[in-house]
């Protein structure tokens, strides 16, 4: 499908003043039981709301068209801002960490938790709901900085899950010091999270290819819809956010005019887009005496 620009921008938009509404029902929270892990859950929550900031701006950046210093787009400006993302969920487990590490030093048994409880509670079901839509729509319109956070945000439910089985434990078992041993836990997960948000980030930009499904319908519509051609190779493919790039070389033969081969060229880009929209390609027409070479496509009917 092709991008809602105007939905991701709207989406992101909301994602600031969510953010902000879950930071302060967690320090509420915090504030009446006296946590350390609610602490820490509602520290990780500042980080979300500086997350959907840089999320907002870096999303209506990247939809910016292109100009003569970027011919391409900006595209890849989202995959920067799910880089960041993914570090400010690394960072976020450290100031997790150093919180837990605190209530270890001087391990202090919360009171009248039922009521911190239930507020943490609310933020982490909202949190829940806006991260499920945040990676859904994220992965409907190729939105790497709406899906990085969407993780983030997930990555806070995860917290404010540990956080509300180590009070429930600490509190059961008269313990308080498993109320920091499970943050810190929770904390090493969200590392983890982190570290592959970054990852899949960096993939974009080093240019990573298509996916293998779509790689394979891209080849699929090639056969299809190339009658006339004697053959293709060099296929080549890397995504930047919801735009797709493919490339590739059309082998006809010598005697054939420029319209027929330009007919051919037509016929696969409108093939091509109707399974990937909004892709830009790039066909170079070569005669049949040019040496085949990169990936080679079957042409149907051809045998090569």
């Amino acid at each position: 499908m092709a991008r809602d620009e105007k939905m991701v921008e709207r989406l992101a938009f909301w994602g600031i003043p969510v953010s902000i509404g879950v930071i302060a029902l967690k320090l509420l929270a915090w504030w009446v039981t006296g946590s350390v892990a609610l602490l820490s859950d509602g520290l990780e929550s500042l980080v979300n709301v500086a997350a959907a900031m840089i999320a907002y701006f870096v999303i209506r950046y990247a939809q910016r068209p292109a100009d003569h210093d970027h011919q391409f787009g900006h595209h890849k400006a989202e995959y920067i801002s799910a880089v960041l993302e993914g570090m400010l969920i690394v960072a976020a487990a450290m100031l997790i960490i150093n919180e837990a590490w605190q209530g270890l030093v001087s391990p202090k048994l919360p009171e009248v938790p039922v009521l911190g409880l239930g507020i943490n509670a609310v933020a982490t079901a909202v949190n829940f709901v806006w991260a499920r839509k945040l990676i859904k729509e994220g992965g409907r319109h190729r939105s790497p900085a709406m899906q990085a956070d969407g993780q983030h945000i997930m990555s806070d439910v995860v917290t404010s899950a540990g956080v509300f089985v180590g009070l429930i434990l600490a509190i059961w078992t008269g313990n308080p010091i498993l109320d920091p041993v499970l943050a810190i836990l929770v904390a090493g997960n969200i590392i983890w999270q982190g570290y592959k948000v970054i990852s899949h980030s960096l993939g974009g930009l080093m240019d990573r290819a298509l996916e293998p499904d779509e790689e394979a319908a891209v080849r699929e519509a090639i056969a299809a819809h190339s009658g006339g051609a004697l053959g293709v190779h060099d296929l080549k493919s890397r995504r930047a956010g919801a735009v797709a790039f493919i490339d590739f070389h059309l082998v006809v033969p010598a005697a054939m005019s420029v319209e027929e081969a330009h007919g051919i060229c037509d016929r696969l880009e409108d093939a091509i887009k109707e399974i990937i929209p909004g892709a830009t390609l790039a066909i170079h027409v070569e005669p049949e005496s040019e040496n085949p070479h990169g990936q080679k496509v079957d042409v149907e009917g051809t045998g090569k």
